[in-house]
Order: structure tokens, then sequence, then C-alpha cells
């Protein structure tokens, strides 16, 4: 069948921009971005055919904008519109906008995504379907009274839910009578600004249910099927973290029976195109209706990769009027997959979104020993671009495929270990915690996973001799990369006549700087170069080796007990080593040696370490003698004075008191003088 349209504009940005791109690319399409101020030089617009400028970097006044979105796709010729997730995708007012402008949009019928906007209407009509209800009120009258006379009669605790909500906006759980009339009032005000709309409705909250959701597809022909379902229970702030696919424990006849059940959803409001359809599973596996959304889901990848089906190329060929790629007999499943969703956010800080330049963001697969059949990363950004404040902090979804459970759970652990991001705060540790964590390796889940292990995700980590010494390995193997002269008169590495290469350490959880114990001191000797080291953490002492295998890869033995991990040193003096299981954060400085020589042959003094600058011992424009004092730093609770390199007059100051420095800043301008010999 020959296309309905030929050139495709994607009005979103970030990784689902870019995933749809790929594949329209690949069915011969044309592609077309939007960006907005903040997005000039992003990824999406750097792979698309043609982009156009839609608005200034505020969504309202950009990727919001729906007559914006339209003239850039009259611009371009654009015969599709493709709405990715947030933003316009659930909006029926933009897609009737597109129908009167001649446009395909890929995605349900403005009347299928307003019979679902309403959840309240929604209920109603899937009740008429015959899909199972969670017990609830959802009917028009909204007097404060009558709503908490309903919230008395389903039985505490009860949700209290935005009728026109979503993405866990205006949205409390209410444990007992007497706080009801606060949670009410709150999710208003919520429900109002985000929607415009504060109606309310009420279920009852199941304490310990699984989120289940099936994904729908159907076709202007009337098809419909389910390709099977999303375990989504892992959330915070109803939030999604990790998803899977299929859903631990599901038997043949629940899939079926909640397969069919979406299904019936699907068709009972005239649905087309991708959509799920969202249950709570209870314990003794009973499931109700919680909500559909109307578009593709940010975790789409895991039925893709259990189906071997491309659920944007359906979207398309739909779209232009091809009848559904396969029949329900046609599905099967095949092994086990899991998605981490890997965010711009401190977990320590409350998950605070977090915002700079990336300078490195890569996945290492061969340092890891994965194949790219295993393991596939959904990105909207690359190296070198620049993570603001004004979108989602989402930067991508790593997804991997096993045989089975425990294998996908084991390459999803490898994997993250194997991303290297560099400049940016992210929740890669937070992610191991999770996927590392006994009850989640069990599949002992449910939507408050979080809430119940809060203690053991979030408890402080406690480094043990083996850490520190392979971190000291980590350091020393860099010192010994810098080494360039094989000169012993050049040597700055602790080499010394007749004895043996002595060098020591201090390393510093950056987390725990209040704790006297935070700093630790790793002394390393070694008999002869290519020798391994005896380090000696304070009562212990191991002998250990570091290899270099690709990458970042390396292997460390310590005590003839071997391991690979992922290790690099980023700037501001830290060191960052990942494995499977965890992500290990040290700051590190020599503590023996200082290397002035550089400095003696620049204009200029380096900060040879992390640290916060103390106080200045001269003023700009001072004459100095060689060896005299300059400024003191303190790292890792320990100060170090600075010392002039050579004799000389100090021609300014970069950084005053109190400021940060990282490892290898500029401190002063510093010019030398010739000894007039006099």
């Amino acid at each position: 069948m020959s296309p309905a349209f030929d050139t495709l504009l994607v009005a979103n940005r970030g990784e689902i921009a870019c995933r749809v791109m790929r594949t329209a690319r690949r069915m011969g399409l044309r592609t077309v971005a939007v960006y907005s101020d903040a997005d000039v030089d992003a990824r999406h617009v750097r792979e698309a055919d043609e982009a156009v400028r839609i608005g200034p970097a505020a969504a309202q006044s950009s990727y919001l904008d729906i007559h914006a979105v339209i003239a850039a796709a009259q611009r371009t010729g654009a015969g599709a519109v493709h709405p990715g997730y947030g933003f316009l995708s659930e909006n029926g007012d933009f897609v009737a906008a597109l129908a009167e402008a001649g446009i395909t949009f890929v995605g349900p019928p403005a009347s299928a995504i307003a019979a679902m906007g309403d959840k309240s209407a929604a209920k109603a009509r899937m009740f008429d379907a015959g899909v199972p209800l969670v017990p609830g009120y959802h009917d028009a009258d909204q007097d404060d009274a009558l709503l908490e006379r309903e919230a008395e009669h389903i039985g505490y605790p009860v949700l209290l839910k935005a009728s026109a909500g979503g993405g866990g906006k205006g949205m409390r759980v209410v444990e007992f009578a007497e706080a009801f009339q606060a949670a009410l009032d709150g999710c208003r005000r919520e429900s109002r600004a985000a929607f415009g709309d504060d109606r309310m409705l009420i279920e009852k909250y199941l304490t310990q249910p699984r989120h289940v959701e099936v994904q729908v597809f159907c076709d202007t022909q009337g098809q419909g099927v389910y390709l099977f379902e999303r375990d989504c229970s892992v959330q915070r702030r109803h939030q999604k973290v990790l998803e899977e696919a299929p859903a631990p424990g599901m038997t043949e006849s629940l899939r079926r029976e909640m397969g069919e059940a979406a299904v019936r959803a699907a068709r009972e409001i005239g649905y087309v195109g991708a959509g799920t359809v969202e249950f709570l599973l209870d314990a003794d596996g009973s499931f109700y209706f919680m909500e559909m959304n109307t578009r593709l889901q940010v975790e789409h990848p895991v039925t893709e990769m259990i189906t071997g089906q491309d659920l944007v190329e359906w979207q398309l060929r739909v779209a232009m009027g091809e009848p559904l790629p396969l029949a329900q007999e046609d599905l099967s499943i095949s092994g086990h997959s899991f998605e981490a969703r890997l965010y711009a956010e401190d977990p320590a800080q409350d998950f605070l979104p977090a915002t700079g330049t990336l300078q490195r963001f890569a996945l290492d697969l061969d340092g890891a020993g994965l194949a790219a059949t295993q393991v596939r990363l959904d990105s909207g950004v690359a190296s070198g671009d620049r993570v603001s404040m004004h979108y989602d902090p989402m930067l991508a979804k790593l997804i991997v495929h096993g045989d089975d459970r425990q294998q996908a759970l084991a390459t999803l652990n490898r994997a993250l270990a194997a991303l290297d991001i560099q400049g940016v705060t992210t929740n890669r540790d937070f992610l191991q915690r999770l996927a590392t964590h006994p009850a989640f390796a069990a599949a002992e889940l449910d939507t408050r996973f979080i809430e119940h292990h809060h203690g053991d995700l979030f408890a402080p980590r406690h480094y043990s001799a083996e850490d520190y010494a392979t971190a000291a390995l980590v350091s020393l193997h860099q010192l010994g990369r810098e080494q360039q002269s094989h000169s012993p008169w050049d040597r700055h590495d602790g080499f010394r006549l007749n004895s043996d290469n002595t060098i020591r350490i201090a390393l510093s959880d950056p987390t725990r700087q209040d704790d006297d114990d935070a700093l630790v001191t790793v002394e390393g000797r070694q008999s002869a170069p290519g020798e391994a080291w005896q380090l000696r953490v304070g009562d212990t002492t191991l002998a250990g080796s570091l290899h270099p295998i690709e990458g970042d890869a390396v292997a460390v033995t310590l005590d003839g007990h071997r391991r690979r991990l992922q290790a690099r040193l980023v700037d501001g003096g830290e060191i960052v080593m990942v494995d499977p299981k965890r992500e290990t954060r040290l700051f590190w400085r020599r503590l023996d040696a200082i290397d002035h020589g550089r400095q003696e042959a620049e204009s200029t003094l380096t900060a040879p370490m992390h640290g916060t600058v103390v106080t200045l011992l001269v003023a700009p424009g001072e004459r100095v003698e060689k060896g005299m004092a300059l400024m003191v730093m303190e790292a890792m609770k320990m100060e170090h004075t600075l010392t002039a390199p050579a004799d000389g007059q100090v021609e300014s100051f970069h950084f005053q008191a109190g400021d940060t420095v990282g490892q290898g800043d500029v401190l002063l301008e510093f010019a030398a003088v010739e000894d007039s010999g006099e």
C-alpha cells in the first residue's frame, strides 16, 4: 500500500522524538523536528531531516503551542504528526485542529481521548463495558461533605484523584477521616493548577496492589489486539521507575482475562492506534481498571523486546490506514525484559532535578561483555549536551532482554554498570540499589515498594578495606599513566633508589563529609614496576594489581580475588567505580608528593586536588620568592598550602576564600622572573 504521507513531524523532544524518527526513516519517511530556544542543539534536532523553531524555552509557548506546531507541519509539507508522549499527545483540541488542517494525527480520534480524559466519565463507560472497577465514587456531585461521606462508606484508606488528572498530580492517599478535608483541599489546588479542573474521584486504596498494564492496539477496520502486559509497580510519587514484561507470576488465564478486558475498554470508546489500559492487580488475583493512557507509553520498549514488534511502526502503519500487522493468535511472548528510567536528579536530595553539561554519556557494551541484542539505550542526549531546567529530567531509558527474569535482571545490572555518565548527577546508583534489592530479585512487588524498603534503599554506604584498596589501585594506575619520563630523576610516583616505591593516597566519601571516619589513607608499596602493590588500609594489608581490559573496564585483583568493574577518574579528583551491584564515588589525592614541575614552566598555578579555598596569603601584584606560601586549600578535612613555583609576581587570583575548585583548575596568574644574580 502506498503511504498516505511521506513526511512525518514529531511534536515532541528527547528520547521519544529520536525513537520515532529512527523508525520513520527506516520506513522511508522524511522526518521533521520541532524545537524551542532551549533545544537549538538538542539531539532530536540534529537527527531530523528538517527542524523548525516553534518558540521560547517555556513549554507553554513552544511544545504546547498548537498553532506553532501545525504551522511547522504546513511549512515543511508534513502529512502527519506523531505526538510522542506528554505535551500534546492526549490533547483532543490538537487532534481536532490537525484534522481541520488536513494533517493525520498518529494516534486515536479526539473522541477517544475525550472519553478517557475525564476519569469519572471513563469509569462509568468501563462499568458499562464490563471492565472491573475499584470500589469508589465517580459521580458529578462534588460537595465536600458528600465526598467525605463517600470516603467513609468506601472505607479508609482511600485514594483521592483529580478527575481530569494524570502523572500523579492532584492525587493523595488519605489514611483516616481526620486527614480527609486537608487532603481534599490540597488535591483541588493541584488539580486546578495543573488541569484547570478541580473535580475529584475517590477510590478504595488497595494496600499491596501491583500496577499491571496491558498494551492494546486497534486499527481503522475495527480489529483490536493486546500485546500482553507490563508490571510497573516500582514507583515513587506515582511515577514509574522500573518496568518489566511480562508481569511476574502471571498465569495464562489471568493474562487472557486482563487482555480481553483491555481490548473491550478500547473498543468501547472507538479507539485507534496504540493505547495502554492500566489495572491494579490485588494479591488474590482480582484486577481493577484504573485508567487508560491514550498514547504510546514511556515503557513500551519492554513490550517490543518480548514480542519482537516495533510499536512505533505499528502506529505509523495504522495511521496510514493499514490493518494491524498481526492477529491475536500470531502474537507470543519470548523471554523477559526490564526498563530502567535514567533521570538527571539527585535521589539523596529528595530526587531534586539536576542540570549541567553531560561531559560524557555512553554505554560501554564491549567493556561489560554485553551484546547489542541484549541491551538497548533509548536516549535523547549525547556527550556534550546541556541538561536544562525547562523539561522533564529523563535522559534515557535502558532496556534489556534475557531468556528469563533472572537472566534479564543480571543483564540490567551489568548494563547499568556500563553506563558512563559524567557532568550531571543521575539516579543510576539508586536504580542499581533497586535492581539488586533481594525483594525485587524475588519479584515481591507492589506500588509501595520504595516506601516499604526505604531504609535499605537510602541507607548510608560504608566502604570496606577492599573498596578503598580498589580505589587506591585506580589512582595509582592513573599516576603510572601520567609518568612520561623513564629517568628516575624525573619520576614523581614515589620512586626511591634501593627502596620500595611508596605512595600514600587519601580517599574521602563525598556523602559523609561530616564523618571523621570518611577520610581514609591507603599506603601503597611496590618493590619494582609491574609487580603487585602491597596496600595497607588501617590494620588490613592486601596484595593488589589492576589491569585495563577495554574502554573503562578494568580487572582488579586483591589477595587472589579478581573481579571486573568499570573505573574512571573524572574532573575534580573523583574516582567512579561501578560494578553490577553498586556505584562507588570517592575523592582522592596524593599525600606525599605534589608535582610542581609543570607549574614552573607555566605562568599559572593549578589545584592539585578537588577542595575549597581557605585563605589567600598574598595580594595581587605582590612579589614573592620560590617556595613562599601563596594560598591555603582544604580537602578531605585537611589543609594544604600551595607555594610559589619560582621567584615572581602574583598577577591575579581566580578564586576567593570559600570557593570550591576542581583538580586542575587554574588558581592564579603568576609571572616568573629571572634571578638577576645580584
